[in-house]
């Protein structure tokens, strides 16, 4: 009779350095990296949008202009107009108070268009 002995084979344990992050780290590929920073970037230009554009206006009246309503005519020019209401006054100055007034943003006139002047 043949005797057969059984043995578990011999494992042998390494030590090997877990390739997966220790619990509780967290570690970050370069493209995880790229999306948390575009994540970050986008969540403070949406905080910048929603608060940057509010008014500081106050209840407060501004002061009052005293004027009058010149309705453009052909040919006529922002200077020209300044220029018959400005009497002693500086033309700039005048021009710059017309386009306040208007809220021009330069010194194009449409014919037709009625301008607020200033009186004095």
């Amino acid at each position: 009779m043949t005797t057969i002995h059984l043995s578990s084979p011999v494992h042998t344990v390494r030590s090997v350095r877990s390739v997966r992050p220790a619990r509780g780290e967290l570690r970050l590929t370069r493209r995880g990296r790229v999306v948390v920073t575009l994540v970050m970037l986008t969540l403070v230009l949406v905080a910048f949008t929603l608060f940057s554009g509010y008014s500081a206006a106050t209840r407060e009246a501004g002061v009052a202009v005293e004027s009058r309503t010149v309705v453009v005519g052909q040919g006529d020019t922002l200077w020209a107009i300044a220029a018959e209401a400005a009497g002693d006054r500086d033309l700039r100055e005048v021009v710059h108070e017309i386009q306040k007034l208007n809220s021009l943003a330069g010194p194009e006139l449409v014919e037709g268009q009625e301008l607020a002047v200033p009186v004095g």
